[in-house]
C-alpha cells in the first residue's frame, strides 16, 4: 500500500511581526530519521537565495514528545528516529515583498512554497496535502485565499486543505491571502482570474477585455490559428492541438507605489506592479483607445508570464527536467526560454489588437537601445549569459554593463531575427511560431526536456536551411543582430541617433536635431543617487571617464570649477564639444582627487523604427507578421 501523503499546514502566525507558521507531519518516517530540506532557489529565478536563512525557529515532536533535530548543513535538518508519526514545526520570517519568496503583514500574506515548505528527502515524488489556516489577528478579518492548488476540503473563503501530486507540484502554486480584488475573464474556453492586492482604483472592464485578448492570442498561437505562416500546417508543421494545458489560470498581482516583477508557475503567475500602471477608470473612449506607457508595460508583463505557461513551465530545458532545488542547474538555453518569451510578450499585444504597430515599434526600439548601450554584448554571448546567470546576470555590480549581456533583451532581438530569417527562407510560409508549436508537440506536451541543441535543430527543420551560421554569430557569438536589413523587407526602417539625456529610453525620434546632439561632449557614465555630488554608478567601457581614471563609486564635485550635481553634470559637459578637456574634482571614498577628462562624442546607440510607405509587398509581409488576427 502507498504511504500516507506528507501533510503540511501553514498559517499567518504573527502578521504584525511578519511570521508564518509552518508544520510538516510525516507518517512512517525513515527508520534512520527523516531529513527535511528547504530549497536554495526557486524555478524561474536563477540565483541561490538560501531560503533556510529565514527560519526563525524549528523543532520536532512525535505524539506529543520532543524529538531531537540536528542541523546537517545550510538547508537540511535530520530528526532522530521515531516509531510513530513525526511533526516538524517552523517559524518563517516573511518580509520579502517580491514575487520570489514570502511576505506577510496585517494587510495580506503571500508565499511561494519553495520559501516555506521543506521537502522530506526521499519522498519528493509522493503526494502531499497542505492545509491553509486563517490568521487569528483581528485586523485580518475578511481574508480570502487565491491559489491554483487543487482543492481537497476548502471553505468558501478558500481556507482549508489542498492536495498536490508531488513536492514540485506543491511549490509551483503560490498563495495569496487577503482582501484582494478579482478580475475574471475567459481565454481559450478556460476561466482566468486576476487577484489584485493593494489599494487600487482601476478600470476592471478594460483590464478583463485586454487580458482576454492577449491570453487568447497566446492560446491561438500554440493551439489554434497560425500567424503569417498559414500554409505551414499543410506542409507538415504543427498547427495547434486544441485546448490549452490547464484547467484555470490565475494572475496573483500585488499593486504598490513603485515596483515591477513577475514569476511564472504552471497554472499561475505572481506579479508586482505600480498601482498607477493599472488602467485608470475613465468615461472617455479617446483615453481608452491606446494604453498609457505604464499600462502597456503591465500588459507586457502579464503577457510575458503567461507565455511561460508553455515556454519554460512545459517546454523545459533538459537540465531542468526534473528541477533539482538543492543546487544550481546549468543550461545555455535561457536566451530561448526568456528571450523568445520577451519577443512574444509585446508581439502578442500588437497581434491581439491591444496596441498599434507604431506602439510596438516604440517598445522594440527601447529594447534595441538597452542592448546597444551595453558593452557587455561585445564580451558575452547570450548562450554564455544563460549559463552564467547564477553568478552574473542575477548578481549585477558596477561593471555589469561592460561585462554582461542580458539574455532577455538581446535574446528577444535574436528571436525576432530568427523569426524573420525563417520567414525569408520559407517565402513567408513558416515562422518562429511553427518552431514554438513544434517544441510544444515534441517536448512540452510530452514532458520531455529540450536538449541543448534542441531549439536550433527544430528551427533548422522549420526553416529548411542550415542555421548554424546564424547561431554561431548571434547565439554562441557576440555579433550584433542585423535588425536593419531584416526589418527593411517588412517596410520598417531602422534609425540610430545619440541620446538626448541619461534618461533617454529610445524608441522615438529625438526632439533635438541629430547634428546638435552629436556635437556635445559626454563622459560615458551612468549616475546613481546622492545629493552631495554626481555619484557614478557605472563607468562605461571606452568612455571619456574611464580613460581619465574615474571609477564607479566616485563622486564628481566640480567640473572646471563649477559645482557638479546629478542634475547638471550632463549640461556642464554637454556645453563643450567632443575633444574638449575639462578639469574634474572628485571624491573616491573620502579622498579628494583631480583629473583632466577629454570629452568624447556621444555614441549613436539609441534606436527607433519607422514605417516606410509605398511598398505594397512589404506592407503585406508586415501585416501577415504583426497585425491582429482572428481565430480561424
Amino acid at each position: 500500500m502507498p504511504r500516507p501523503p506528507v501533510r503540511y499546514r501553514i498559517w499567518p502566525k504573527e502578521p504584525r511581526a511578519h511570521l508564518l507558521g509552518v508544520e510538516v507531519t510525516i507518517d512512517e518516517p525513515a527508520a534512520d530519521g527523516a531529513v527535511l530540506a528547504l530549497p536554495v532557489w526557486i524555478p524561474g529565478s536563477y540565483l541561490v537565495r538560501e531560503f533556510a536563512r529565514h527560519v526563525v525557529d524549528i523543532h520536532a515532536e512525535s505524539e506529543g514528545r520532543p524529538v531531537a533535530l540536528a542541523k546537517v548543513d545550510k538547508q537540511r535538518w535530520r530528526a532522530a528516529p521515531v516509531t510513530g508519526s513525526l511533526t516538524v514545526q517552523l517559524v518563517v520570517y516573511a518580509w520579502d515583498l517580491s514575487v520570489r519568496a514570502a511576505h506577510v503583514d496585517q494587510t495580506h500574506a503571500f508565499f511561494n512554497g519553495t520559501s516555506v515548505f521543506p521537502v522530506v528527502e526521499g519522498r519528493d515524488h509522493e503526494p502531499c496535502v497542505v492545509t491553509i489556516d486563517p490568521p487569528a489577528d483581528e485586523l485580518c478579518k475578511g481574508w480570502r485565499v487565491a491559489t491554483t492548488l487543487p482543492p481537497a476540503d476548502v471553505r468558501p473563503a478558500g481556507f482549508g486543505s489542498y492536495r498536490a501530486a508531488s513536492y514540485l507540484h506543491l511549490v509551483d502554486h503560490p498563495v495569496e491571502m487577503g482582501t484582494w480584488e478579482s478580475v475574471e475573464f475567459t481565454a481559450g474556453d478556460v476561466p482566468h482570474q486576476m487577484a489584485i492586492t493593494g489599494r487600487v482604483r482601476f478600470d476592471r472592464e478594460r483590464l478583463a477585455k485586454d487580458l482576454a485578448a492577449v491570453c487568447g492570442e497566446h492560446v491561438r498561437m500554440f493551439h489554434g490559428a497560425a500567424h503569417g505562416a498559414a500554409q505551414g500546417a499543410a506542409q507538415g508543421a504543427p498547427h495547434g492541438d486544441g485546448a490549452p494545458p490547464m484547467q484555470r489560470y490565475l494572475f496573483l498581482t500585488t499593486a504598490i507605489g513603485d515596483g515591477y516583477g513577475g514569476l511564472e508557475h504552471a497554472d499561475s503567475s505572481a506579479l508586482i506592479c505600480k498601482r498607477d500602471d493599472l488602467p485608470k477608470p475613465t468615461t472617455s473612449s479617446a483615453a481608452a483607445a491606446e494604453p498609457s506607457d505604464g499600462y502597456r508595460g503591465f500588459l507586457g508583463l502579464c503577457s510575458h508570464e503567461y507565455f511561460h505557461l508553455w515556454n519554460v513551465k512545459r517546454i523545459t530545458p533538459a537540465a531542468f527536467a526534473p528541477y533539482r532545488l538543492d543546487r544550481e542547474a546549468y543550461t545555455r538555453l535561457l536566451w530561448a526560454f526568456e528571450g523568445i518569451t520577451s519577443y512574444y510578450d509585446d508581439l502578442a499585444l500588437v497581434r491581439a489588437g491591444v496596441i498599434t504597430v507604431e506602439s510596438w515599434l516604440e517598445l522594440f526600439g527601447r529594447t534595441a537601445t538597452r542592448v546597444l548601450r551595453g558593452a557587455g554584448r561585445k564580451h558575452q554571448s547570450v548562450a554564455e549569459s544563460s549559463f552564467d546567470a547564477w553568478i552574473k546576470f542575477y548578481r549585477p555590480d558596477e561593471n555589469t554593463p561592460n561585462a554582461v549581456v542580458s539574455y532577455y533583451t538581446k535574446g528577444s532581438l535574436v528571436a525576432l531575427a530568427l523569426d524573420l530569417t525563417i520567414r525569408r527562407a520559407t517565402d513567408e510560409q513558416r515562422s518562429l511560431d511553427d518552431v514554438m508549436r513544434a517544441l510544444w508537440q515534441r517536448h512540452g506536451k510530452n514532458g520531455v526536456g529540450v536538449p541543448e541543441d534542441g531549439v536550433e535543430t527544430i528551427a533548422a527543420e522549420v526553416a529548411g536551411v542550415d542555421l548554424r551560421p546564424f547561431f554561431d554569430e548571434y547565439v554562441r557569438g557576440t555579433a550584433d543582430v542585423p535588425l536593419g536589413p531584416l526589418l527593411a523587407s517588412y517596410g520598417i526602417d531602422e534609425h540610430l541617433r545619440p541620446a538626448e539625456s541619461d534618461h533617454d529610453l529610445g524608441g522615438k525620434a529625438a526632439k533635438k536635431p541629430k547634428d546638435e546632439l552629436a556635437v556635445r561632449g559626454v563622459l560615458g557614465v551612468t549616475l546613481g543617487g546622492g545629493d552631495d555630488g554626481a555619484h557614478l554608478a557605472h563607468v562605461h567601457e571606452g568612455g571619456a571617464a574611464q580613460a581619465a581614471g574615474l571609477s564607479a563609486g566616485d563622486v564628481i564635485l566640480a567640473v572646471d570649477g563649477l559645482r557638479a550635481t546629478r542634475g547638471n553634470l550632463q549640461r556642464l559637459c554637454g556645453e563643450r564639444a567632443p575633444g574638449a578637456c575639462v578639469h574634474v574634482h572628485a571624491f573616491r571614498r573620502d579622498e579628494l582627487f583631480e583629473t583632466d577628462v577629454v570629452l568624447k562624442a556621444p555614441a549613436h546607440d539609441v534606436a527607433y523604427y519607422t514605417l516606410r510607405a509605398g511598398d505594397v509587398a512589404a506592407d503585406q509581409r508586415r501585416a501577415a507578421w504583426l497585425t491582429p488576427h482572428k481565430q480561424s
